[in-house]
């Protein structure tokens, strides 16, 4: 029940101090248009005779008028004031702003303790330090002195992080890591370079190889032609002319092919004529007569 009341009478107390701002604002500005107006001629002054005791009436209206509009006009100079308490109050009711404003102040705090603007060694002069800088933030300036203070004491706290997470320590890290990155993109360059080089002497080395094999079995299979043919085209000897007598000759007598003595050629005879005929080159080579096997 009294929870309700109290509530109630906040929400009353609320609204007749919207109403009465608005309506000094109205009435201040009003008069002050209609008294300019007046003294232009535009409107007319208000009429008003005062009578004190016996003496005559007196026109009083002109000066009525002027002083309700100057007492309206100053009136006005009070509801910035006005409006800055209200806001206090309201924060006051509602908590969770009161937490925003403490973490706006703190973040400011903490902001300008990166930046290295505090160096007050003791926590007192610290928190004092912290606070004149908060009260003095052009940000900052609606907030109420608690909530300096606690954003001031959080950021106390928070001092050693500050420092280590500063400013001047994260432009060396952000640094350190650009130089790091630009030393890994060259070796990734050089790299591609190298499997490049790499590739190509490989593909190289096996087109070698395998010229290699294919020349060598070419020359195996020209050896082997030539160890087919070239007996029969380097050692088989013309034949020669068939005398008389040749029907009376032995036709299983073998023929051998031997160096003519004074190096003329190859002259052909029965095996058994090599013995006396001053052969010089030892390579005989025994043949049966190709006409003899006919």
């Amino acid at each position: 029940m009294n929870t309700s009341l109290r509530a109630t009478g906040q929400l009353v107390q609320y609204l007749m101090q919207r109403i009465a701002f608005l309506m000094v604002l109205t009435l201040g500005l009003g008069l002050s248009a209609y008294a300019v107006a007046a003294a232009l001629g535009l409107v007319p002054w208000l009429v008003m005779p005062l009578q004190f005791g016996d003496t005559a009436p007196i026109e009083a209206g002109m000066a009525v008028q002027l002083g309700i509009t100057a007492l309206a006009f100053c009136l006005m100079f009070f509801l910035p004031a006005n409006a800055r308490m209200m806001a206090l109050e309201t924060s006051h009711r509602r908590f969770h702003m009161g937490m925003r404003d403490v973490a706006r102040a703190y973040s400011a705090a903490h902001r300008a303790d990166r930046e290295g603007v505090f160096t007050m060694p003791s926590e007192f002069d610290s928190v004092r330090e912290r606070i004149a800088f908060l009260r003095d933030h052009p940000d900052l300036g609606d907030l109420e002195p608690s909530v300096l203070e606690v954003a001031a004491q959080m950021s106390h706290v928070s001092q050693e992080l500050a420092q280590v997470y500063s400013d001047r320590n994260v432009a060396r890290a952000r640094d350190f890591l650009i130089a790091r990155q630009q030393e890994v993109e060259d070796f990734n360059i050089r790299l591609e370079e190298a499997k490049r080089v790499a590739n190509e002497m490989h593909s190289w080395h096996t087109r070698l190889s395998l010229e290699e094999d294919v020349a060598e079995a070419q020359l195996a299979r020209l050896c082997e032609v030539l160890e087919t043919i070239l007996p029969e085209l380097t050692l088989a000897p013309e034949p020669a002319p068939v005398h008389a007598d040749a029907d009376a000759q032995d036709l299983s007598t073998p023929l051998v092919l031997r160096n003519d003595a004074h190096g003329s050629g190859w002259v052909g005879g029965p095996a058994h004529a090599g013995a006396g005929a001053g052969i010089e080159d030892q390579r005989i080579v025994a043949m049966v007569s190709r006409r003899a096997a006919e």
